[in-house]
């Protein structure tokens, strides 16, 4: 499927409100808990953790990359993304507080992303990737909506996790809990 901003959009509006009615007021142990050390020896991530990563991520990749395209091309690499800032996000919030903040930093961010009036020659633009080298605007903004994805299947595999053992002799027979994992 090509990139369609329309649809980028529409699937980038509905994530806080999929998270909000997900894991509003659930236990702390589907919450606060992940899958354990990774294989690279880190934790992983708890649900909790996600939704502080999702924010990090609107307030500091995503458009300031956009408008780095609009206004520099590829001629000024985008600033380095820290994958572990939301740490500081997190820090002394409850779930429900950073549900409120993300569906509020995510409306902002698309008002900005509308505010652009992007037109097909806009989305062809090149930016320059720290890391991957040159990628358009058109990936950047279908990468935002694959990364909600992405972290919508990791919350629900971290979540199914808590019952791995639980299920019993079904486990087999449950995709979410044969699932490696993608991200963290």
């Amino acid at each position: 499927m090509k990139h369609n901003l329309d649809h980028t959009i529409s699937l980038l509006t509905r994530t806080p409100a999929t998270l909000n009615a997900l894991l509003r007021d659930l236990p702390q142990a589907w919450t606060l808990r992940s899958e354990g050390e990774t294989t690279q020896g880190e934790e992983s991530w708890t649900a909790f953790d996600i939704v502080g990563h999702l924010i990090h991520a609107d307030r500091t990749d995503w458009m300031p990359r956009a408008k780095t395209i609009l206004q520099f091309g590829d001629t000024q690499p985008f600033a380095s993304f820290d994958r572990l800032g939301h740490v500081r996000e997190i820090q002394g919030k409850s779930l429900g507080q950073l549900l409120d903040e993300f569906a509020r930093v995510r409306s902002e961010k698309l008002d900005e992303l509308r505010a652009l009036n992007l037109r097909p020659a806009d989305l062809e633009r090149r930016g320059r990737h720290p890391a991957l080298g040159a990628v358009t605007l058109s990936e950047l903004l279908a990468t935002w909506a694959a990364h909600d994805l992405t972290h919508l299947h990791q919350i629900s595999r971290v979540m199914a996790h808590q019952y791995r053992d639980a299920v019993g002799p079904f486990r087999p027979y449950l995709g979410v809990l044969q699932c490696a994992g993608h991200s963290s």
